[in-house]
């Protein structure tokens, strides 16, 4: 390729990420579309790399087409996008299968199986950080969350101290508590402790194999092992780090959630430090199996309670603070105390309760005062009195309700007595939680989410034609939010 052709297409894939920018938004471009580069254009096929194996796949499965379009409105002979994996700058293999003409000898140490894709030593994933691995290095590591970005009160202060003692031990080589279990409602700083915890072992000793994961992230790669037909070296890769921090295990489920279990088990008989973080004290997460549960019982469990009013406070201040040193905007004390008082759900709603009075400022001139906090913030404060129902708790209340154990809510049984308060569980779940229809299936016995569809719009049919199931189902919501 010429060097006028390189630098035509480049160009061209500059046009293409204004293009894919303007039609899927700031942060969904941020998220998938960012860190892909264009390698070249040869013929009709667009040659794409990606630094991770999760973003391969992510984005070949569905955004090729979007990709595509864009593409072919500078270049309509274009008819293939292909993304392969890059790695310290250079490609490696495809995730499509390679036909007999494209395929070749790969070279391996120690007569290792080729088939088997996994990087020789897990590391820590770094955002911003040139990647050393594929995506089985584990999920991006946030930089933003440290100990210093960290705002502590009373409601989360034994959880720091566990985080930063674990963070010690480890980078000494020692154990103390194992496994350490974190459990919160959202937004009260889970995922912040598990990625301080990960930078500040990694700074301390950056030999440590660190692999942080999301629940979604483990059961993707521990499915997708199986269908390379290479689970035994995923297996045996992940026993070998030193670090394991598992996030959200509220959704881990079926046959992963079971290999989470003897992953546990073997690192915890080799005194390897494992970190879970979940929305659930480990008694709540039905869909493990109970010698799972009991393991995570048997080690440190670390609850965060709701943030008091100081906590609040400091964390609004540290934002305000943040916001004036970067635009110089001032929030007055009035108002960092009005949104502490005010917005009284999670730390994510302050964050976004000063995001919201940035955007007002900019956008109208407004001064930041209590009455312009006020108006931009009537929805997160009427929002503020409603109890946060969990299906957790839907779940107990129909059962007594309806008198049905609860194990058999969440079975496959399919009995008529059985059937009908499942799905007026699942109709509540999906009226009174901010869960998605597939989280939902997930804390329903792994249901698919057309399932929890299918129910919700006949309980909503029912209630339609059946007025004294309509006040039942009335009354269980109101005891629900009481």
């Amino acid at each position: 390729m010429t060097t006028s052709e390189g630098e035509a297409q480049r160009e061209l894939w500059t046009r293409v990420r204004a293009r894919l920018k303007a039609s899927v938004g700031e942060d969904v471009f941020a998220s998938w579309f960012a860190r892909l580069e264009l390698e070249e254009l040869v013929g009709d096929v667009v040659h794409l790399s990606a630094p991770t194996r999760f973003l391969c796949s992510w984005v070949q499965s569905n955004y090729a087409e979007r990709i595509l379009e864009a593409f072919r409105q500078d270049d309509e002979t274009v008819a293939r996008i292909h993304i392969t994996l890059r790695v310290n700058g250079g490609q490696v293999r495809s995730l499509r299968p390679a036909t007999p003409a494209e395929a070749a000898p790969v070279e391996t140490k120690d007569g290792a199986d080729p088939s088997i894709e996994i990087p020789a030593a897990p590391r820590l994933v770094r955002e911003n950080a040139a990647p050393r691995g594929d995506a089985l290095s584990g999920s991006a590591i946030d930089p933003r969350m440290t100990f210093d970005s960290f705002v502590a009160g009373e409601a989360n202060e034994m959880a720091l101290g566990v985080a930063r003692q674990i963070a010690k031990a480890a980078a000494n080589n020692t154990v103390t508590f194992n496994p350490v279990y974190i459990h919160s409602t959202v937004g009260l700083g889970k995922s912040h402790l598990l990625n301080a915890i990960a930078h500040a072992t990694a700074e301390a000793d950056p030999t440590k194999n660190i692999v942080y994961l999301t629940a979604d992230h483990f059961m993707y790669h521990f499915i997708a092992a199986v269908q390379r037909q290479s689970a035994l070296g995923f297996k045996d890769w992940l026993r070998k780090v030193d670090l394991l921090l598992i996030d959200d295990m509220q959704f881990l489920q079926g046959k992963s959630a079971t290999e989470f279990g003897h992953t546990l088990g073997t690192l915890l008989t080799g005194a390897k430090q494992v970190v879970v973080a979940a929305d659930a004290p480990p008694r709540d997460l039905e869909m493990l199996d109970e010698r799972i549960r009991s393991r995570l019982s048997g080690g440190l469990v670390v609850p965060i309670s709701g943030f008091d009013l100081e906590l609040r406070r400091s964390i609004v201040q540290r934002r305000a603070d943040q916001v004036a040193a970067r635009y110089g905007m001032h929030f007055p004390a009035a108002v960092i105390d009005y949104i502490a008082r005010a917005v009284v759900s999670h730390g994510r709603d302050l964050d976004g309760a000063v995001n919201r009075l940035v955007a007002a400022n900019q956008l109208t001139g407004e001064l930041i005062t209590v009455p312009l906090a006020e108006k931009t913030l009537a929805d997160l404060i009427r929002s503020r009195d409603a109890k946060r129902v969990r299906i957790e708790d839907i779940l107990k209340m129909v059962s007594r309700h309806y008198k049905v154990p609860r194990n058999e809510l969440l079975s496959a049984r399919r009995s008529r007595d059985v059937v009908r308060p499942r799905q007026i569980a699942m109709f509540l779940a999906k009226a009174l939680t901010s869960r998605s229809l597939p989280e939902i299936g997930r804390r329903f016995g792994g249901r698919d989410h057309t399932t929890v569809l299918h129910s919700v719009r006949k309980v909503e049919q029912m209630m339609k034609d059946d007025h004294d199931l309509c006040q039942e189902i009335e009354l269980l919501k109101r005891m629900l939010e009481e």
